[in-house]
């Protein structure tokens, strides 16, 4: 390697007042950091996987600025643009120094190479003054501002150099193959020195990464720097360590990669994504605000992330892009979390329009209430690429991704097309319908394709992973396991309430439920009335607490329901009214998960009438808390519930599409005898269990992770006996007591 000596150094002009966009962070927070590096042999050399690792950690990390300094023309550097590992790069420095382009539009900042050719004789005088050598063979690659020539090593004479001297040039020899000719202010550093200026990056901010002789210019300009570990030793042996104290033994993609992390500026990526759409936290005008409960799938995936397990929580987040760069570091949860920006219309779009009126109703087996609308489909698919993609930037090659729920069903087709190297999980914390219901879809072909590309699927019951198993043409692995809850942290709490402040001698029904046509709390309420009528000599006494906190504004799906939901409370409340004595208690709010405690214990029936339920974790929580002191409450539970699949034993089951049922059924639960009720209450704790949510959430990811890249032909004729044998081994551990 080695350099003309005639290369001069370029001193910054006064501050341009040129608009500065570049390199500083998102919100106007300062100078950001600057990667200023090589393509050949540095950005573009080791494997893909390496470079595919570079890419996504660059695309996690927007305030780092992307510069090539390459000796590549522009024609040859928009055919690298195009390769997919390539981040894109916001300025390039080209034709070993000679020309500065905006890789925004691709076109020349003329003002900066002005400078930079500052006495250039032009490329025919080059030619022609050196014509007399002959071992220098002119590159057939498009080039401005320089001349390159292929020169063996032992033809780099004093004569050749004294030529181009004569010239007012400067030369680079690289790779014992290069020899460029270029104008005497022309290299790589200073293009950078000026690029710098005009930008206003301070060079404490700026990483120079490279790999041959001409990238020694960028070095000892008071940047931070790496040699790659495939660089040419001449570079090495030339560049003091203080220049470039990054010296990885990992070349390439990798070498830069090490030294971004060395520095800090870059986060590692992760060999566990956990994939939900909602966050531990929400944001509000009023600052970040965080669920109450400690069961669900938001403090199970808590609990996952409880110990120093190497993974990240990628998420959705509605925040407004003004608000966004300033927030999102803020939420104070200690938990790794990867927000993905959503504006309130693109979550209006996707998950009130699409999800809960087009795929919702479908889940809950109620194709009738579908409301499918292209343009809400349409928002559905652009925030699941984009959650795909925010996914994939995180995940290191192998990686596991675990996915919850059917907010996300476009994500494993596009995660499959881009990281085929992923092992991709997906967890129904929902029923799935009869594959004819889930025909109803009007995309449900491209549905099916993108969950045919998943490596696994689970779900609580065996009946949701049959439907499932018989929806797809080519359906993944199938685990069935049910959600438990943290009974441990409910019986804590439980131990620290009152347990004197029961003000009524009669009996208590509690329903806890967030308001939904689909936990018929309508019928709940036609059933109260209903059952007055047949039983008089419950007036004054029997009092139902509905617990009913409604969805966050902007579903219109659910604005009938509650509007209905009302006028039947307040016209059965004053058709019965008796004295201060009102049948229905309606709390049509939130309470802290402590007060639900309160209700539990309070309660002589917890009634549960879900038309279809995942799991329902409340009938559990209400086992816990009474069990936890001795109470003999009794549990009615729906048949649709897959919390009764695993508790129908202890639970009295009701069917909630038949009023008389409903009626018959908590008539029933109303006056069992005391000891049936401590007996069933015993089998009901009993069936609980213990199983901990963060032991089920290591049986999932073991599960996901346990399977194979490639499916055999012959897997999806053994799925459902597989299903079967997990559900039987998992069945043996709640009997046994785990």
């Amino acid at each position: 390697m080695a350099t003309g000596e005639g290369s001069k150094s370029i001193e910054p002009e006064a501050p341009s007042s040129g608009k500065r966009c570049c390199g500083v962070v998102a919100g106007g927070g300062g100078p950001g950091k600057i990667l200023v590096t090589d393509l050949d042999g540095t950005l573009l050399g080791g494997t893909a996987a390496e470079r595919l690792r570079l890419r996504n950690a660059l695309a996690r990390h927007p305030e780092v600025t992307v510069v090539f300094a390459t000796g590549r023309g522009i024609e040859s550097i928009r055919k690298v643009l195009r390769d997919p590992l390539v981040p894109q790069p916001r300025w390039i420095i080209a034709d070993v120094g000679a020309s500065i382009i905006d890789g925004a539009e691709l076109t020349p900042v003329a003002a900066l190479e002005a400078r930079l050719r500052a006495g250039w004789p032009g490329a025919e005088a080059v030619r022609t003054a050196l014509r007399h050598f002959p071992e220098l063979i002119q590159q057939e690659v498009a080039q401005q501002g320089r001349c390159s020539f292929h020169l063996p090593p032992d033809a780099l004479t004093r004569e050749l150099i004294d030529a181009v001297a004569a010239l007012g040039c400067s030369w680079q020899y690289s790779a014992n193959a290069y020899f460029d000719v270029l104008p005497g202010p022309a290299d790589k550093g200073n293009a950078l020195v000026l690029l710098a200026e005009e930008q206003g990056w301070p060079m404490d901010a700026v990483l120079v990464a490279g790999d041959s002789g001409n990238d020694r210019s960028m070095f000892g300009r008071g940047a931070h720097g790496v040699i790659v570990g495939n660089a040419e030793r001449g570079l090495l042996a030339a560049v003091p360590v203080d220049q470039a104290a990054h010296r990885p033994e990992l070349s390439g993609a990798a070498g830069i990669l090490a030294a971004l992390r060395d520095l800090g500026w870059v986060e590692p990526d992760y060999p566990l994504v956990v994939g939900y759409h909602r966050a531990p936290v929400t944001w509000t005008p009023g600052g970040w605000r965080t669920p109450s409960s400690p069961n669900g799938i938001l403090p199970t995936l808590n609990s996952v992330f409880a110990g120093d397990l190497p993974a990240v929580w990628a998420t959705g987040v509605v925040i407004e892009p003004d608000e966004s760069a300033a927030r999102l570091d803020d939420h104070g949860t200690g938990l790794p979390l990867a927000f993905l920006p959503l504006t309130s219309a693109e979550w209006h779009g996707y998950f009130h329009r699409a999800c809960k009126e087009a795929l919702w109703p479908v889940l809950m087996s109620q194709p009738h209430r579908l409301r499918f609308d292209p343009a809400a489909w349409a928002a559905y698919r652009a925030v699941n690429t984009r959650f795909a993609d925010h996914i994939s930037v995180r995940a290191a090659p192998g990686a596991t991704v675990w996915l919850h729920d059917y907010n996300l069903w476009l994500v494993p087709g596009r995660l499959r097309e881009t990281r085929p190297d992923l092992r991709i999980g997906l967890f129904h914390h929902t029923p799935f319908p009869e594959p004819d219901v889930f025909a109803a879809l009007p995309p449900a072909a491209e549905i099916r394709a993108s969950l045919s590309g998943l490596d696994w699927a689970g779900f609580h019951t065996e009946v949701f992973a049959e439907r499932f198993f018989r929806s797809l043409a080519d359906p993944p692995r199938i685990g069935v396991h049910p959600l438990g809850i943290d009974r441990a942290a409910i019986e804590e709490l439980t131990g620290t309430r009152p347990l004197d402040r029961r003000k009524t001698l009669g009996p208590v029904i509690l329903s806890v439920e967030r308001l939904d046509y689909i936990k018929a709390p309508v019928q709940k309420v036609e059933a109260i009335g209903e059952l007055l009528v047949r039983h008089p000599e419950l007036r004054g006494a029997l009092r139902f607490r509905l617990v009913c906190p409604p969805p966050e504004p902007g579903i219109t799906a659910y604005d009938a329901t509650r509007q209905v939901l009302e006028r039947r409370i307040d016209e059965i409340n004053r058709a019965w009214a008796f004295g201060e004595w009102r049948p229905i208690e309606y709390f049509p709010r939130a309470l802290s998960f402590p007060e639900v405690i309160d209700h539990y214990l309070d309660a002589d029936v917890f009634w549960v009438t879900s038309l279809q339920d995942g799991m329902n974790l409340t009938a559990k929580e209400f086992i816990a808390a009474q069990a936890a002191v001795g109470r003999c409450g009794v549990l009615v539970l729906s048949r649709h519930a897959g919390a009764a699949e695993h508790l129908a034993a202890g639970a009295l089951l009701t069917e909630p599409n038949s009023p008389t049922d409903l009626v018959e059924t908590l008539y029933r639960a109303l006056n069992l005898p005391p000891g049936q009720r401590r007996e069933r209450l015993s089998c009901l704790s009993e069936l609980l269990g213990h199983d901990n949510p963060a032991h089920w959430a290591a049986e999932i990811i073991a599960a996901i992770q346990g399977t194979r890249q490639a499916r055999p032909s012959d897997q999806a004729a053994c799925a459902k006996p597989a299903t079967a044998a997990r559900l039987s081994r998992h069945s043996d551990r709640v009997a046994a007591g785990r």
